[in-house]
């Protein structure tokens, strides 16, 4: 196993089992088996192959909050038994991990986060088995905490990160982060900051280059520096909560043009009456795949025991879904914004859930994008312990300099229900089609999902 993943793993495993003590009361895990057939597992537009898998997991959440030690991990584990036996088995993982040890009270901590997940090998192909590859980022390091009276402080963060897959070999990379930040609390409620920050980015796979005219002739890997500055507002109240950055971002390539962007990021949350939320979120920074793995401002680990029915739009099995990035080292500007409304009753909930993202590429224009698209999901209690939940989704995708459209379409219902307090079965049909001017790109598939579940 490569380095960056054993010492990922190490590092949280050690950090989780410290605190023994309190484990059986702060451990949770669900076992699941599914069996999923698939007319065309290969989404392929001539000879589809029909496929039957079976995918035994395990979800597990371990959550400690402490004077000394604090975390949250969250994770899955699955194999997938492809029973015709015209792929190779595949053992997968998705992990999401914080842990803070407090080394001096208020004053010096350090902190652990692992992100791992699966990702394609090539974002243009179809999500084939043979198109899927093990993903993992890890940052660590020490924050120095200082108190400036009862309403001001500051903290200074030293941090390395590792970001490696296992297949596309010019992700990898090793990188340094420190930052300084300073907090000034308005009310119980709203706090502004001033954040400073800097990473040092070098790729693992870096090659030689010629200079020709000045300038780097290899530029699609080259090693850079990232600076940011950028004031904060974050405030909570009981139905409003907003999270707002703006400043100013900088990239300095080794040996190439470099560039600087305006730093924009918010996140709005409103729950106007008791059924009624709409959250609200939109970015405009420069970012990478390695970058996207980790948690931003605003967001937050989802447990993956989660009772949401509407968790099988992504994961139909239960298990673990194969991710959207371009896995790669370039650096592009992101311009999104999302939106999600719920309305609920003590039945049904809805939800629709609009997305648009652009990804503009500074070295290497190949997979500059746009998309667009939304899901609209339903979920209905037909009894106590039976739901059935239904979503359409329509995704628009285009790439600028391939002059290539993707139009892809997914839609399904699901029916779940809990017979005893341990145990439930689901039972799921999805259907998905893409129409891509691209050759051999258009296919349509249909799943069937069974699964049966045990949740401690």
């Amino acid at each position: 196993m490569p380095a960056s993943i054993t010492l990922a793993r190490a590092v949280t495993l050690a950090l989780v089992v410290a605190p023994v003590a309190a484990w059986a009361s702060q451990f949770d895990y669900s076992i699941y088996g599914s069996v999923e057939h698939s007319d065309n597992i290969t989404l392929t537009d001539s000879s589809p192959i029909s496929q039957n898998v079976f995918s035994p997991g395990i979800n597990f959440s371990y959550a400690q909050l402490g004077s000394v030690f604090q975390a949250n991990v969250t994770g899955t584990l699955q194999y997938n038994d492809y029973l015709g036996h015209q792929f190779s088995d595949q053992t997968q993982t998705e992990l999401a991990a914080q842990a803070n040890w407090t080394m001096l009270p208020k004053r010096l901590d350090f902190t652990v986060e692992d992100y791992a997940g699966v990702e394609p090998v090539d974002s243009l192909a179809s999500n084939s088995p043979e198109n899927q590859q093990q993903t993992n980022v890890l940052s660590l390091g020490p924050t120095l905490h200082l108190q400036f009276g009862d309403i001001m402080r500051a903290q200074i963060e030293l941090h390395y990160l590792n970001s490696y897959a296992s297949k596309v070999q010019d992700f990898n990379s090793s990188r340094g982060m420190a930052a300084f930040r300073l907090y000034r609390d308005l009310n119980p409620t709203d706090t502004v900051s001033l954040n400073i920050e800097s990473q040092r980015v070098k790729f693992n796979n870096s090659v030689a280059t010629e200079l020709i005219d000045g300038v780097d002739d290899n530029v699609a890997t080259p090693n850079y520096t990232r600076d940011q500055i950028y004031g904060r507002y974050a405030s909570t109240l009981v139905h409003f909560d907003a999270d707002v950055l703006v400043g100013w971002s900088k990239i300095d390539f080794d040996r190439a043009p470099g560039d600087s962007k305006p730093l924009a990021r918010a996140t709005l949350g409103w729950q106007f009456t008791s059924r009624n939320a709409l959250s609200v979120t939109g970015a405009y920074e420069f970012s990478d795949a390695a970058q996207d793995m980790l948690l931003q401002p605003g967001q937050s680990i989802v447990n993956a025991l989660s009772e949401n029915p509407t968790d099988f739009i992504d994961n139909p099995g239960g298990g673990i879904s194969t991710g959207n990035l371009v896995i790669d080292s370039e650096v592009y500007l992101e311009k999104s914004l999302q939106a999600t409304y719920t309305y609920h009753t003590e039945r049904l909930q809805l939800s629709v859930a609009p997305i648009y993202d652009k990804l503009s590429y500074l070295n290497d224009p190949t997979f500059d994008q746009s998309t667009r698209g939304g899901t609209v999901s339903l979920d209905y209690h037909l009894r106590p312990n039976t739901t059935l939940t239904g979503f359409v989704n329509g995704q628009r995708q285009s790439y600028v300099s391939l002059q290539r459209t993707d139009k892809t379409y997914r839609y399904g219902a699901d029916l779940g229900h809990q017979f005893t307090p341990h145990w439930s079965w689901h039972v799921s049909y999805i259907r998905q089609l893409r129409n891509s001017n691209a050759i051999a790109q258009s296919y349509h598939e249909n799943e069937v999902y069974f699964s049966v579940v045990f949740r401690r």
